[in-house]
């Protein structure tokens, strides 16, 4: 069969378990809607499958019905369009006829004689993305063979669990010996035993400063190993936590092992190894983020299904699991089983707040289809028992769970403490209680850019090891991903995991028989929407069961997402499933519309504006000039990314009119010092006229 792609003529590749071949002196044949008619028209159903393959090797996975705002063209417009005579006109170049006459197998996708119907999006997008991939593999090692030689590295995983064994030796070696430091070791020898399972879902549920970060990177090397995966893929939440795992992991294997992709780091301002690994994530560690990992699975264009294939027989771990996103659950949770279940791919849901995501979940219409029942295995095989030797502080409320606290009375509470730390729920909440504490109290927040944030960070720490008197009011930020140690620490309600998370910052250590977490009401509650829902949720969990919130024990966690989840007015706010799985059986899906409506963020509303900031260590200024007279490059945008501040669209047209950024090279960039306070960071209501 004729199918997309013209790299040269002579030139045959293998895309999957499908020839490719190129377009012969055909001038301006449209080939591509030529090989899905040829598909169609010779293999039926399956050649229906092609089709989409074909017709979209070049712009994307098309729809087949017309949704309005999507562009392009649906399938059934390429492929019944009859005026052009494509097929004819592609037939005059003569392609061989052992190509047009192929044989294809008649059964059903991955073997499977009656296939689930969310199943074929899937099956189609993996059979694109090698498509696609040996497409521009191909044209490259015509084009740029030293690009394609570029390409070529040699990686062991065995020869990384060594490397890996040997640093966990050194610093089990270094540690004390401690009943924590015991269960530590306990953790990583059970992930190491369980590896042997056969793959599938696992769950690893660990206390915070339970070490999972290389306890789950120790299971995962194992259980590649023993089961003959392709690389390791980590998935995390926050950027934050993506830059410090992915430089803990260079430091241990070294940098050409390990791939760090985000929307930070953007592959086309990359150069050299990391461009080339990043199109198609072709490296044995990939740390990654929720959005590039799931955007990726439900996208339609060739760039963005690339890698999809070397997602096949590989472990993902999925770093705080409770953050998936709620609105996109059903999705999400269907496609995590499709890939264990039919692309030899083993899941690790790794946290210490394990979601509740197995069987029927959510009440009334709003229900989950989770994972099966016996589906999901955990790899402790007591995790209680791990919780009560990490239990290092008592949880109580401030007043009852409907009492709410002017900030005047939270600030006054904190002042009696010579070493506190309060997490509120916004950056409005956080600079209000800051500007009614004493004048030594440190601020953090995201309007802080992260070199200024870690020098305020290490200046924290400082403090607390020297004893030294020290009060924080911070933003979510410092609740996940971030070692510090503050013997009592106040939290605005919130959902019992993020109560969780902040009680992970309070006497990590274990320098205190215990430490002190105070849950409190803040004047007001969130806007409507998830975070509401996640307070309310957390509420009920204290007003009802209270003796089982302020344990903060697996048990609490599976009765506080069960509250959670029913209050959740869907699990798939765009209809993913329905664009993807409604009309599946008859191979009509809707790729295109699905890709534009599976945005975990809103990218186009939020903006990196680089700051001036100069630390102890670096300055933004120097680094700055290079990009206005050397464009960017990765190294380059790496080392601005510590000096960015994220903001959305209003706060970046503010800041526009009033003359405090700058366009440099495509980056947006502070142009007035009156922007950015030594204290709060960015302020979007600066002028410039402003002055500290």
């Amino acid at each position: 069969m004729i199918l997309a792609n013209s790299t040269r003529p002579g030139r045959n590749i293998s895309a999957g378990t499908m020839g490719i071949i190129p377009r012969r002196m055909m001038g301006k044949i449209d080939h591509s809607a030529a090989g899905a008619i040829h598909a169609v028209q010779k293999h039926a159903l399956i050649g229906k499958a092609l089709a989409y393959l074909i017709a979209g090797h070049h712009t994307g996975l098309p729809d087949w019905y017309r949704e309005p705002g999507t562009g392009g063209q649906t399938l059934p417009e390429r492929i019944e369009n009859k005026d052009h005579h494509h097929l004819q006109h592609a037939l005059q170049g003569k392609p061989p006829a052992d190509i047009l006459e192929v044989s294809l197998p008649t059964t059903h996708p991955c073997g499977s004689p009656t296939p689930a119907p969310e199943l074929m999006h899937l099956w189609i997008r993996m059979l694109y993305s090698c498509l696609v991939d040996a497409d521009f593999l191909d044209t490259e090692a015509f084009m740029n063979p030293d690009k394609a030689q570029a390409r070529l590295h040699a990686y062991n995983l065995s020869e990384l669990k060594d490397t890996f064994n040997h640093f966990m030796a050194r610093k089990q070696a270094g540690a004390k010996d401690s009943p924590v430091n015991r269960a530590r070791n306990l953790i990583l020898e059970e992930c190491r035993t369980n590896a042997a399972l056969e793959p599938g879902l696992f769950s690893l549920t660990v206390p915070t400063g339970g070490g999972k970060t290389l306890c789950s990177m120790a299971f995962a090397l194992e259980h590649a190993i023993r089961f003959q995966k392709k690389r390791i893929i980590v998935a995390i939440p926050y950027t934050s936590i993506i830059e410090q795992t992915a430089d803990q992991y260079r430091q241990i294997f070294g940098n050409d092992a390990v791939l760090e992709h985000h929307s930070n780091l953007d592959p086309e301002k990359g150069s050299g190894k990391y461009r080339l690994a990043s199109e198609n994530w072709d490296a044995p560690i990939i740390v990654t983020t929720n959005v590039q990992l799931f955007e990726s699975l439900f996208a339609a264009k060739s760039s963005a299904c690339r890698k999809l294939h070397n997602i096949v027989n590989s472990v993902i771990v999925l770093d705080e699991a409770q953050m998936l996103p709620t609105g996109y659950l059903q999705p999400v949770v269907s496609v995590l089983e499709l890939l264990a279940e039919h692309f030899r791919t083993s899941i690790v849901l790794c946290t210490a707040t394990q979601p509740v995501l197995s069987g029927r979940v959510g009440t009334g219409q709003n229900v989950l289809k989770g994972f099966k029942n016996d589906g999901v295995r955990e790899l402790m095989s007591d995790p209680d028992n791990l919780f009560k030797v990490f239990q290092r502080v008592t949880v109580n409320m401030l007043g009852d769970a409907d009492e709410r606290h002017e900030w005047d009375k939270i600030a006054e509470a904190i002042t009696t403490q010579r070493q506190a730390l309060c997490i509120v729920n916004t950056r409005k909440d956080c600079r209000e209680l800051h500007g009614l504490m004493p004048e030594d109290t440190i601020h953090l927040s995201a309007l802080m850019c992260p070199e200024h944030r870690s020098q305020v960070i290490a200046d924290i720490k400082s403090k607390l090891i020297d004893g030294e008197s020290v009060r924080v009011v911070s933003t979510q930020l410092l609740e996940a991903g971030v070692d510090i140690d503050f013997p009592r620490v106040y939290r605005a309600f919130s959902g019992l995991d993020s109560i969780a998370q902040a009680a992970g910052r309070c006497n990590r250590e274990g320098k205190h028989e215990r430490g002190d977490v105070l849950v409190f009401n803040p004047p007001k509650p969130p806007p409507p929407g998830i975070m509401l829902k996640a307070e309310q949720a957390g509420k009920e969990m204290f007003r009802a069961f209270p003796e089982l919130a302020t344990t903060l024990m697996p048990r609490a966690f599976r009765q506080y997402f069960s509250l959670y989840y029913g209050r959740l007015n869907s699990f798939d706010v765009q209809k993913i499933m329905e664009l993807l799985v409604a009309d599946a059986p008859q191979l009509n899906i809707q790729f295109r519309t699905a890709a534009m409506r599976f945005k975990l963020i809103d990218d186009k509303s939020q903006h990196g504006v680089i700051v001036r900031y100069r630390s102890e260590r670096i300055d933004s200024n120097p680094l700055i000039d290079q990009l206005r007279y050397g464009g960017p490059n990765r190294k380059l945008m790496r080392q601005l990314q510590r000096f960015s501040v994220n903001v959305y669209d209003k706060d970046l047209m503010q800041l526009r009119n009033n003359g405090l950024i700058e366009n440099i090279n495509g980056v947006w960039v502070q142009l007035s010092e009156s922007a950015y306070h030594p204290v709060f960071g960015l302020n979007v209501d600066a002028t410039l006229d402003y002055y500290w």
